[in-house]
């Protein structure tokens, strides 16, 4: 009994450390953006001090920050949709049928995040300058499904296969088509992990730097991530307005994942095991 509860003490002190270091980045990203500049340098570290909205209102008013989270929320919203629109039937294509080269579509799914995005960054920049898309969110949008989509696609198909095949024969029995049995009977049983691949590809669209940097130059078409890189030009950087822009940036993806926590670790486990 005693072994037991000094393994059980351990187990939880070796999980409050890791918690610790994992949270410790956020907690200082967040203190040092109520800070003053002179306060995040200084040694040693300051850990009680009078708070201050400076960094928040500095980046609101000078750089744009509530334009830019409202260009990255549109941004990520549309490439979700559009993307949960493609991938939910290809996923179940994938899934229920056996047609001529179906393992090699999935394996193009699997390896696309090999794709080194700068390979593909002036053909894209050069198309949408011909489309005249630059500045233009709807550009972002179409090209972010390049991941958006593979992402999707390989968490879905298992979501799928872990339909009984029972349910679609009886649906059909029922008079229902095939398309009736994906939208009625498949994309309901799968709703955690459509929730949970729609999480996961809005982070990344959320996150993605390079496309939105090189493709929405404009002041007011910027995204959120695009702005708290331009702070660091120039000889002095403004630590405390970087600080507040990042966790501003940070502020949407982490509510969303608490808010879905459990729609997460569902979506993930389901169809892990039959």
């Amino acid at each position: 009994m005693a072994s037991d509860y000094i393994k059980r003490t351990l187990h939880a002190l070796a999980l409050l450390l890791m918690l610790l270091i994992i949270l410790f980045p956020l907690y200082w990203m967040v203190t040092a953006s109520l800070k003053t500049d002179d306060q995040i340098f200084s040694i040693p570290p300051v850990w009680l001090w009078q708070p201050t909205l400076k960094g928040y209102i500095d980046a609101i008013e000078q750089s744009g920050m509530l334009r830019a989270l409202l260009n990255s929320f549109i941004v990520t919203g549309g490439a979700v949709v559009l993307g949960l629109l493609v991938s939910a039937p290809a996923a179940y294509g994938i899934a229920r049928y056996q047609f001529k080269g179906r393992k090699e579509i999935w394996f193009w799914y699997v390896t696309n995040w090999m794709l080194v995005p700068v390979v593909v960054l002036i053909p894209f920049y050069l198309t949408a300058s011909k489309l005249h898309l630059i500045n233009n969110p709807v550009i972002l949008i179409l090209i972010y499904q390049i991941f958006v989509v593979p992402l999707m696609v390989w968490l879905l198909v298992d979501q799928f296969r872990s339909v009984p095949i029972a349910l679609e024969e009886a649906a059909q029995l029922d008079g229902l088509s095939r398309f009736g049995i994906f939208l009625r009977i498949c994309l309901p049983l799968v709703k955690p992990g459509i929730a949970v691949s729609a999480i996961l590809a809005g982070i990344f669209a959320w996150n993605n730097l390079l496309y939105a940097f090189i493709l929405m130059p404009g002041q007011s078409a910027r995204t959120a991530s695009t702005i708290a890189l331009s702070y660091l030009g120039g000889y002095i950087v403004p630590w405390t307005k970087v600080m507040a822009s990042a966790s501003m940036i940070c502020a949407p993806v982490i509510l969303g994942g608490i808010v879905a926590h459990k729609h997460i670790a569902r979506g993930l486990t389901l169809g892990a095991v039959k």
